[in-house]
């Protein structure tokens, strides 16, 4: 019978079972591992306080204690772009395309298939605009800013430099960011009772007018002192810890982007970078009108009229995410969309290019990776000319996978292809053709070599400078 006057579960080590028999001493246990502090030393254990690295092949559970290693592990187990637009736009493509249940569904792909039909001038001009549309800080501004942080004699000047291309970043980025905004707060309104939700609605419906109106400074006077403290009320009275607050703190997140890309803040930065001499005798001379046209040049410069393939794609992507085109369509474009996330991650330090193409009644799909500078942390002489490299994948349609390594330093190119077995017999005349190819163009042929394709090359594998941030410090929070 038990004593109900004591303690239920009593205290490990003075019970009177517990007196009869050995405690284990767990203080000194290897197999339990200190919590990595550089701040103080710790008794030695298996822990190093080195991150483990996430190599080829490594699976696993998600890691939470690295944004980059879990970027790193993503890598590794995302699945190929190339191989899943196979799937998506060729074979089964028509299938996929008048499987679609709501009105609409089948022209966003119909119209990324329409647009893979391209001659050779039109594919030529198809890379161009994948270029442009993947460079955000283009034209004459951003080109002095690079050169102004090459040559810059301190950090301060370096550090200004990135503290501008944030705040630039969010002003261009303010279509963008209001959608957000206006999206948490819907989300919000739903995930919350409706004796709350009514008075975020009234929220909205303000937040609309005055975006709709232009006016960022009571937009953020309106988020600021009512929105976000209102929110915060609930949260502290409810004691609502699910997906209210998690839409809050992304919230919150959104607004301080939105406040740090305001004109005023800008044009204070720009003013701060004015005074530094590498800068002043070229923008020196410019008021404020002059400037902002300068920066409204550079915005309007992107994404406007360069991705419109990756704008029909997207369209595909979010009416096949939402159930509209089948299962099948969506398993396709998951797959499609996480590949595309990992490889615009902030983490890879590659020009990340998707060129499918439709030439001569012959498809091909196929991913360029772009190393503009592939041995910049090696030691080089001054005056020797920078290393390019770049990885390409392709499925050439009733040939197979090819994978092809270019190395350019300078004007001798080395090349690396893996072909398809029935393609490697014909490998002399292959390398013979490349070679002239590169004399046509004013290049050098160095090593050229065609092989048969014995397995599938990882981007990690051919840029190993992606792992060059494996041993930072950068903890999830």
């Amino acid at each position: 019978m038990p004593e109900i006057m004591n303690i239920t579960n009593s205290t490990p080590g003075y019970d009177t079972a517990a007196g009869n028999r050995s405690i284990p001493n767990t203080i000194n246990d290897p197999s339990v591992q200190n919590i990595p502090n550089p701040s103080r030393v710790t008794r030695p254990d298996a822990n190093t306080g080195e991150q483990q690295s996430a190599s080829e092949g490594q699976s696993g559970p998600l890691r939470y204690d690295s944004n980059f290693q879990s970027f790193l592990q993503r890598l590794n187990s995302s699945g190929d772009t190339v191989s899943e637009l196979v799937r998506l736009l060729s074979g089964n493509s028509r299938t996929i395309v008048s499987s679609g249940l709501q009105a609409g569904t089948a022209s966003e792909l119909s119209r990324v298939l329409q647009m893979l039909e391209m001659s050779e001038g039109e594919f030529l001009q198809f890379l161009k605009d994948q270029a442009a549309s993947g460079t955000r800080f283009g034209g004459p501004l951003f080109d002095l800013l690079r050169s102004a942080y090459r040559n810059a004699g301190s950090l301060g000047l370096q550090g200004d430099i990135g503290q501008f291309l944030k705040q630039y970043g969010d002003w261009a980025a303010t279509d963008h960011i209001e959608a957000t905004l206006m999206l948490r707060l819907n989300q919000i309104a739903r995930a919350m009772p409706r004796s709350w939700g009514g008075r975020v609605t009234e929220f909205i419906s303000l937040l609309q007018n005055g975006i709709a109106a232009g006016d960022r400074t009571g937009n953020l006077k309106l988020l600021q002192s009512q929105i976000v403290p209102y929110l915060s009320d609930y949260v502290g009275r409810s004691h609502d810890m699910g997906r209210a607050r998690g839409l809050l703190t992304m919230l919150v997140l959104d607004v301080s982007r939105y406040e740090n890309g305001s004109q005023e803040n800008l044009l204070v930065s720009l003013h701060h970078l004015m005074n530094y001499g590498a800068l002043k005798d070229s923008l020196g001379n410019l008021d404020d009108t002059a400037l902002l046209s300068l920066l409204h040049h550079a915005a309007s410069g992107q994404g406007t009229g360069h991705s419109v393939f990756a704008d029909h794609l997207a369209a595909a992507a979010g009416t096949a995410l939402r159930g509209s085109m089948g299962t099948e369509a969506q398993e396709v474009f998951r797959n499609l969309v996480n590949s595309q996330l990992v490889n615009e991650s902030v983490y890879m330090p590659l020009n990340h290019y998707l060129l499918p193409l439709k030439w001569k009644n012959r498809t091909m799909f196929s991913e360029l990776w772009v190393d503009p500078d592939a041995e910049k942390n090696q030691e080089q002489g001054d005056g020797q000319p920078r290393t390019i490299r770049l990885l390409l994948k392709a499925d050439v349609q009733s040939l197979g996978l090819f994978d092809v390594v270019l190395t350019c330093r300078g004007k001798t190119v080395n090349l690396d292809v893996r072909c398809p077995e029935q393609v490697a017999s014909f490998s002399d005349q292959i390398q013979s053709t490349l070679s002239e190819i590169l004399r046509d163009n004013g290049l050098e042929a160095g090593a050229v070599q065609v092989e048969k394709l014995e397995r599938l090359l990882t981007v990690s594998e051919i840029f190993p400078t992606i792992f060059n941030g494996r041993d930072s410090i950068n903890v999830k929070v």
